[in-house]
């Protein structure tokens, strides 16, 4: 066992896991952060995705001795209260259907959208294709996360 001291979502943990601990099961087991989901262990399905400094990675794959000082955003990190741009078009394009991956998907586009603001459909399918959906809802995906990007231009409402 080793002590680790994590950046997570803006907050500090303090764990002792074993050094080969997967960060999934560290998020979900010893910090009970469980919007992040198990789906292979593999890194090959993408529902375990979060962010690390701001990029999508498999967490399943990602021993917790090698995160570091790093920065690390789970889904809970994006917003409590669905108000993320992503969340909302997610909301409004009704992706999900059994809605398992859907935490893996809406991490890959945030970190999609934070490193290109207006994605072709080919940049969507590069930065998305190492997430998997069984229900198949990738046209609804597509289209949110083109959603969000006209959403991010869009001027904030004035308030009065």
């Amino acid at each position: 066992m080793a002590s680790y001291k994590l950046s997570i979502n803006g907050g500090s943990y303090a764990v002792e896991a074993d050094p080969k601990m997967p960060l999934l099961w560290v998020l979900r087991d010893l910090l009970n952060l469980t919007g992040t989901k198990y789906g292979c262990g593999m890194a090959q399905c993408g529902a375990c995705t979060v962010h690390l400094n701001g990029n999508a990675i498999r967490s399943c794959s990602m021993p917790i001795s090698a995160v570091g000082n790093q920065k690390i955003t789970t889904i809970e990190g994006i917003s409590s209260d669905n108000s993320h741009v992503v969340q909302q078009a997610w909301i409004a394009e009704q992706v999900p259907q059994c809605g398992y991956c859907q935490t893996g998907q809406i991490m890959s586009a945030v970190a999609l959208l934070k490193r290109n603001a207006n994605p072709t459909d080919r940049d969507i399918d590069m930065a998305m294709q190492g997430n998997i959906c069984r229900c198949g809802t990738y046209p609804r995906i597509r289209k949110a996360i083109h959603k969000a990007a006209a959403m991010m231009k869009q001027p904030p409402a004035k308030s009065f």
